[in-house]
């Protein structure tokens, strides 16, 4: 589905008052779709996707999903919350999660970013390096 320039900018703008503090609250979001729905302005499906989209981006950009091959402590699990908190910002849904064939250290994902200092990845790019 092409979706204009306008609804880009409206969902955009929709968006943007939803969010309070830099965080995306919930609660506006659901409230604004009830609102667009009720007026449904010119192109509001597009202006729907459009915010389904942007909300799902911020959503995966504020979720981190911590690997590691044992479990970690729970002061491992503060300073990695600390240190994520102090790149990402406040807001951030932190899981932690055990995967035995990292054979040792931590993958860390959040949004898009990917920090791979796993033993599995370091022998990989070793290997690669042959």
């Amino acid at each position: 589905m092409k979706i204009s320039k306008q609804a880009r900018r409206d969902a955009k703008q929709l968006f943007h008052s939803c969010t309070a503090n830099g965080l995306l609250d919930e609660n506006r979001v659901r409230q604004a779709v009830q609102l667009v729905i009720a007026q449904k302005p010119r192109g509001y499906v597009s202006i729907l996707t459009h915010l389904q989209r942007l909300v799902k981006l911020d959503i995966a950009r504020r979720t981190a999903k911590v690997e590691s091959a044992t479990v970690l402590s729970p002061d491992q699990q503060t300073a990695v919350k600390s240190d994520l908190s102090k790149k990402y910002g406040a807001g951030l849904d932190i899981s932690f999660a055990q995967n035995p064939a990292l054979l040792g250290g931590l993958r860390i994902q959040v949004g898009s970013d990917v920090y791979d200092g796993s033993v599995r990845a370091r022998l990989e790019n070793l290997r690669e390096a042959f």
